[in-house]
């Protein structure tokens, strides 16, 4: 199913480089402004979910919500983002075929060069149930990125210019999450990541 929107369904302040990057993520990613609304969902999250950018943003994205999760889940994201915190929450979120599936969300507070609070910036995972010991959810968002990328094929170098990052900045996000996931090799963060479903075999 193809995603129902183009370009000038953009609201976030992001620029276009980043916009396409976070589009392009084989990761769910959103993001919200300063008044707490979400105002971007890439093309991963609006496959999953079957709506239109418009239909998602704002609030409309609490509709695919399980209703025994909404509250709970807002509840969490108002805590947050009134304390520009970084937060996690598990929910059922809908899929486009009408089943509800868990997903962990990990959203941060992101910040302008001036030290002005922007919104939140956050990345979703699909994950098998409540309580579950895989340790995704301690990677940040960034480190999913990071883990997207190399899972792909893609050389730290390449990840480095891809995520507009220095190398090191790279090397140091992925000896942090090759330490959180207890691995040691490329192959065993491939594995995880189809595992976890952020990338495909």
């Amino acid at each position: 199913m193809q995603a129902a929107y183009s370009k000038k369904d953009y609201s976030s302040p992001e620029d276009d480089r980043f916009r396409e990057l976070v589009d392009q993520a084989p990761f769910m990613l959103w993001s919200s402004g300063g008044d707490g609304l979400c105002t971007f969902f890439n093309s991963r999250w609006l496959e999953f979910r079957g709506r239109t950018m418009a239909e998602e943003t704002g609030n409309g994205w609490l509709e695919g919500v399980h209703p025994d999760d909404r509250q709970r889940c807002l509840d969490t994201y108002v805590r947050a983002f009134e304390a520009r915190q970084p937060f996690e929450m598990e929910y059922r979120l809908q899929r486009a075929d009408g089943q509800y599936r868990w997903i962990r969300d990990a959203g941060t507070a992101q910040f302008d060069k001036d030290g002005q609070f922007r919104g939140y910036l956050g990345s979703c995972v699909e994950v098998p149930a409540p309580g579950h010991s895989a340790p995704v959810g301690q990677l940040t968002p960034r480190e999913l990125q990071v883990l997207a990328l190399v899972a792909e094929g893609h050389s730290t170098k390449k990840v480095a210019a891809l995520l507009s990052i220095s190398y090191k900045t790279a090397d140091s996000h992925r000896t942090r999450m090759m330490e959180k996931l207890g691995v040691h090799e490329t192959a065993s963060l491939v594995r995880y990541a189809i595992r976890q479903g952020i990338v495909r075999a």
